[in-house]
């Protein structure tokens, strides 16, 4: 018996493991599918492709799409970090928060208390900034955050093209402004990566009151009445009931989250009649508002950039230096993010704020690093800040162990492929610029012959998936179809509470996991408060 179950060790669910068990007097038990973070390629920046962690594996969920047709019947790739830290265990460490003015928009649909002025503190109690603290940032927190070790003169060479194409330079994306193009801080310590698990449960995990299970895998959530009392959860292949005596909090992100609500009878009643789950509340909006940033890639083949990454005889040994200098002394090119550089935009002039973002990535990254290449080059992934388009989530079956049916319907709304054809002649504008330029690099066939803006829309259809940041599926608000209330409790039942990327309103306007944590920090003392 526990004080609070927390579904899910991801960014989410190692923080309220961490912060609630700051009172000795609590008692928390965080339940984990996957297995611990203490692999070397969780551990070492680069092993995000160079290790693997994007194609699948014991750490990566490796979900698929159902078939979009905004993407010509193909399966979007839905990776998801499987283990201790989620999908900060495998992500490309990059520290970006968004906009006020997403935040802003969060209050201003009925969350009270999401402004930027209300979550601002959050972000800062994370965080240790290596920069030192300012106006934006601090130190002190339990995530690092800090500048890259060993930045690849290719990403700095982007930022130059960017600046040369009208953009303005930014040193710091979460500063002052987002707009114009620079180096990503990332959250990493001292050449190693900093996940949430790192940073919130490693320090802790000698505390009494903290129980941390590997390997257990949820089938349900068990109420008495309307209020969530437990879960049954299967370690070892024994089923076993857990009793929560004040909440249970589910931390399972936008894609499990509402399939765990779902397998509890909470949801669509309809929807779960179909899989033969009993219902037990009639909640419409679980798995409804699924969206995603929807990325198109522009890859270029640059045999005279030798500092990218790359498959080839003259890149080994640059491979062998890197694995040594980072066994030896954490140094060196494996501590790379391989997306190191960016840039915020606006698509049109007109544009109060940028609505587009690029990652620069060091690398011929071609279907998430499963596709392998040859030859050094450089990928820009290219999203809309603010896709239109919503999806869904539902049950494939009522077996907890099947993956659920996960349709973003990418391209639903025709304003996203509008917005990405502006961004892709921006984004080709930029890598044509002088300082790119010089080097004679050039583009893969298929991009080089897209040039109108049908054949365009073509490729984009054609090349385009994820960028890694799905919300939305268990909204919050005040309405209709939302899920949980401005302190995510889940409208209609007692006990049960949703921390996630999951509870989104709307998208952020860049990476979701420094987000998702800042939701975590304030989850958690609301959930003291209430305590």
């Amino acid at each position: 018996m526990f004080d609070y179950l927390v579904i899910g060790g991801g960014s989410a669910g190692s923080v309220l493991a961490s912060r609630l068990t700051e009172d000795p007097a609590i008692s928390v038990c965080l339940l984990e599918a996957g297995p611990a973070d203490s692999s070397v390629l969780i551990q070492c920046p680069a092993g995000i492709v160079a290790g693997g962690l994007l194609k699948g594996w014991q750490h990566n969920w490796a979900f698929k799409t159902v078939p979009q047709a905004g993407l010509k019947g193909r399966r979007g790739y839905q990776p998801r970090g499987r283990g201790l830290g989620g999908s900060s265990s495998i992500n490309a460490m990059l520290y970006v928060r968004g906009q006020p003015q997403d935040y802003d928009f969060w209050a201003a649909q009925g969350n009270p208390g999401w402004g930027w002025a209300e979550v601002l503190p959050y972000f800062l109690k994370a965080e240790h900034n290596e920069r030192g603290a300012s106006a934006h940032h601090a130190t002190g927190g339990p995530l690092n955050v800090m500048d890259p070790l060993c930045p690849s003169e290719s990403a700095a060479l982007f930022v130059q093209a960017a600046i040369q194409a009208g953009l303005p330079a930014n040193l710091d994306f979460n500063g002052e402004r987002q707009e114009g193009a620079g180096i990503y801080q990332v959250t990493q310590r001292d050449g190693e990566r900093c996940s949430a698990a790192k940073a919130y449960l490693t320090p802790n995990r000698g505390r009494p009151n903290l129980t941390v299970i590997t390997g257990a895998t949820v089938q349900r959530i068990v109420f008495d009445g309307r209020r969530a009392s437990g879960v049954e959860v299967r370690v070892d292949g024994q089923l076993q009931r857990l009793v929560a005596q004040r909440e249970v909090l589910l931390c399972a992100g936008a894609l499990q989250s509402p399939q765990l609500l779902m397998l509890s009878g909470v949801g669509p009643g309809a929807h779960l009649q179909q899989h033969g789950v009993a219902l037990l509340h009639d909640l419409p909006g679980v798995g409804e508002h699924l969206h995603d940033h929807i990325s198109v890639t522009q890859v270029v083949d640059a045999p005279r950039r030798r500092d990218t990454f790359t498959v080839s005889p003259q890149g080994l040994p640059m491979a062998l230096k890197g694995v040594y200098d980072w066994a030896t002394k954490r140094r060196g090119k494996l501590t790379s993010t391989i997306a190191e550089s960016g840039a915020f935009f606006k698509s049109r002039p007109d544009e109060a704020v940028p609505d587009l973002q690029v990652h620069f990535v060091i690398t011929k990254l071609i279907d998430h690093a499963r596709q392998l290449t040859f030859g050094h080059g450089y990928t820009c992934h290219l999203c809309p800040l603010r896709p239109a388009s919503r999806g869904t989530l539902r049950l494939a079956s009522a077996d907890p162990t099947a993956a659920p049916a996960i349709d973003p319907n990418f391209f639903g709304d025709p304003a996203d492929m509008a917005l990405l054809i502006r961004g892709f002649r921006q984004l080709r504008r930029i890598l044509q610029q002088p300082a790119l330029a010089t080097f004679g690099g050039r583009e893969l066939p298929a991009l080089a012959a897209a040039q109108s803006d049908a054949q365009i829309e073509d490729y984009i259809r054609s090349n385009s998936d994820t960028e890694y940041h799905p919300v939305g599926s268990c909204r919050m608000g005040p309405g209709p179809l939302d899920v949980v209330d401005h302190q995510l409790r889940v409208r209609g039942l007692q006990g049960l509470r949703v921390v996630d990327a999951s509870v989104m309103p709307r998208i952020v306007s860049g990476n979701t996991n420094a987000p998702v944590i800042m939701i975590a920090e304030k989850a958690a003392a609301m959930i003291r408060q209430d305590a």
